[in-house]
């Protein structure tokens, strides 16, 4: 009557598949079983889904691959340091922590051990990290050293998860804000007051903002137009926006001169040329190269560019064989069973 918990969770059935979400922001755990209201149960048995084993690579402008390191682990959403010798990550895992990977030294430290961390993103400097933790209720953003000799510290209190999605120059952060009226939407971080102010909220799904290298404009991904785009509004924001793609994009990247600004669609890599003398313009968008298998997500950007400009840093999927389900668990007046452990007091 009064939907108050007047007693503690007891485990039930052990082993039953769980659903892995690959949204990269959280993972859902969904037990995959059924309950009649005549008391009959139905379950798969299974457990969790391995890790993903990926792999990091470096690819070209004309799609060419190297790997950047033989390991194979659970990357996700890499993110290269601004002097180019690190590699900051978060694990594609139930439960996601944070990584920092020596290039030069061809190993990984763990930056995180606390509750969930995604979605790291560099302080200019390079020096600092900021990233998504579940360390309070909802996904807030916190920062720490990149070497770890600092405690994690929170710069963010919102009861909506958000997402750190890049940093600017002088001090602003563009963060990714889930809200369940207005969905996805775009605040900007001052780093120096934490104070957050929207930059776009509306009930379109805005994501992947990016600002640029002069910190003038924002490139983001929305689905106004009912698929999803690639955009660029000044900073501040005057109201004007202008499309960059114009058959389907996400992920927008900027060259390091901002000169050019490539996105993503599907397995394809895309870039148009920017002019920013004088407003806003861009050249027709062509396309780089398709590869099929690389990580590509709306809640991070799983990309990034090589120091010099001329190689994407990207994430190469295993493609994992999906387990086969060969039967099924049913349980007839299951109902009796759980009154026999579970007393109703």
């Amino acid at each position: 009557t009064t939907l108050d918990v007047i007693g503690q969770p007891v485990p039930f059935i052990k082993n039953v598949i769980q659903g892995f979400s690959k949204a990269g922001i959280n993972h859902t755990g969904a037990g995959q079983f059924g309950i009649s209201e005549t008391g009959s149960l139905v379950y798969a048995s299974g457990g969790f889904a391995p890790p993903q084993k990926n792999l990091l690579m470096w690819v070209d402008q004309r799609g060419i691959e190297q790997p950047v390191t033989a390991k194979q682990l659970p990357f996700f959403g890499p993110r290269l340091s601004p002097d180019g010798q690190k590699i900051v990550y978060s694990t594609d895992t139930l439960e996601s922590q944070i990584w920092v990977y020596d290039i030069i030294r061809d190993s990984s430290t763990p930056l995180t051990r606390e509750m969930n961390a995604v979605c790291p993103i560099w302080i200019p400097g390079g020096n600092r990290l900021i990233f998504a933790s579940t360390k309070s209720s909802a996904l807030n953003l916190f920062s720490q050293a990149c070497d770890g000799s600092s405690p994690m510290e929170r710069i963010t209190t919102s009861g909506y998860d958000q997402i750190p999605t890049s940093a600017s120059l002088d001090g602003n952060v563009a963060v990714m804000e889930i809200n369940p009226v207005t969905t996805y939407d775009i605040n900007v971080l001052d780093i120096r007051s934490k104070r957050v102010t929207p930059f776009l909220n509306s009930r379109n799904m805005e994501s992947n903002s990016e600002f640029s290298p002069d910190g003038r404009w924002i490139a983001y991904t929305s689905d106004v137009s009912k698929r999803y785009e690639v955009y660029v509004q000044p900073f501040p924001a005057t109201g004007i926006e202008y499309m960059v793609s114009n058959e389907g994009g996400t992920m927008p990247l900027w060259a390091k001169d901002g000169k050019q600004l490539f996105y993503r669609r599907e397995n394809h890599v895309w870039v148009v040329d920017v002019r920013t003398d004088g407003g806003f313009q861009t050249s027709k968008p062509r396309m780089l190269f398709e590869k099929p298998g690389y990580q590509n997500r709306l809640s991070c950007r799983t990309y990034d560019l090589s120091y010099d400009g001329k190689r994407f840093l990207m994430v190469k999927e295993e493609q994992q064989k999906a387990a086969t389900i060969t039967e099924m668990i049913l349980v007839q007046n299951w109902f009796e069973e759980l009154k026999q452990r579970m007393p109703v007091k």
